[in-house]
């Protein structure tokens, strides 16, 4: 099957087989191909409500790369789920019609709650055994941000998202280069009300184990480890204490651009609005009063493979 994650800063491709169903319920997906582009579908889209025509046309170049992997490996079912960017734009016909062509398949403009359901069966699969219930699953996007509790048997207990990504957080607060100190404490207020508000939705200081999901968390934590080039191996179930990620926050935020890309594990289509997602995490772990997050390279790309079982 075909997994394609479409957000407001990334397009996501994963070609993977099913388990044997002789592995058991914890055997992992037998993954063909995982690929990653940086498109910014929401380049502007908290400002002007719209998708940007440069913006959708990066999409379809990565988009078409991808059907064409899709077309070579033979692949059975395909879904691709389209999340912040487009569930916000008045003009997502456009970008769905630009998809359907590209891919031949409609994309699906899950809703929030979808998202964090789907963030949450692609992580929690294989979390290690010290992970304790109930979870506290965050994936912290480019327009939005999933907060998700539940346990591995149970599933699901409770599920927000928040207009809180790194993206958006960046465009309407961090303008600076660096931002200036009235500018992170806007960021640093608007992010600390939403994740309030979330923290008492779903409910999550009663989780055991915070996970953070997608290239904010594992960037930061690569960061944090001191790797010296991006390896998901070494990310993937890392537990980062909270000094680490306030150090890590504060160093980034204090960068310019061009410092942020001199970083070894920096992806350059994150170089701009890392320091507003490490903010995001940074303000989780604090008003969550969690010590540790657990990085995951499993997360809604994942759980939308493992939908089509």
């Amino acid at each position: 099957m075909a997994a394609i994650d479409c957000g407001t800063n990334s397009i996501r491709l994963l070609v993977a087989d099913l388990p044997d169903p002789s592995a058991g319920p914890d055997a992992p997906l037998v993954d063909l191909s995982r690929r990653m582009e940086i498109v910014r579908l929401g380049q502007g889209v908290d400002k002007t409500g719209r998708l940007a025509p440069e913006a959708i046309e990066r999409t379809r170049v990565a988009l078409a790369s991808y059907a064409a992997e899709i077309d070579t490996l033979g692949v059975d079912r395909v879904r691709m789920c389209a999340t912040s960017a487009s569930r916000d734009a008045s003009n997502a016909g456009d970008f769905r019609a630009m998809v359907e062509r590209t891919l031949g398949v409609a994309p699906e403009v899950v809703t929030g709650d979808e998202e964090a359901r789907l963030s949450f069966t692609g992580a929690v699969r294989g979390l290690p055994a010290d992970a304790l219930e109930p979870y506290l699953v965050i994936d912290i996007g480019g327009g939005s941000t999933e907060f998700v509790v539940g346990t591995r048997v149970g599933g699901v207990e409770a599920a927000i998202s928040m207009d809180i990504g790194c993206v958006r957080m960046t465009e309407r607060h961090l303008l600076g280069d660096p931002p200036g100190l009235d500018q992170i404490a806007a960021a640093q207020a608007d992010i600390t009300v939403a994740v309030d508000r979330a923290l008492e939705a779903v409910p999550g200081r009663q989780a055991a184990t915070l996970v953070g999901l997608a290239g904010s968390v594992t960037t930061v934590v690569a960061i944090a480890e001191g790797l010296t080039e991006y390896e998901p191996e070494r990310i993937h179930h890392a537990r980062v204490s909270y000094g680490a990620v306030a150090e890590v926050t504060a160093d980034l935020l204090a960068k310019t651009r061009e410092q942020r890309l001199a970083i070894p594990v920096m992806h350059p289509g994150r170089a701009d609005v890392i320091g507003a997602g490490a903010l995001v995490l940074r303000t989780i772990m604090e008003r969550a009063g969690m010590s540790t997050v657990v990085a995951s390279e499993h997360d809604i790309l994942d759980g939308i493979a493992w939908s089509l079982q």
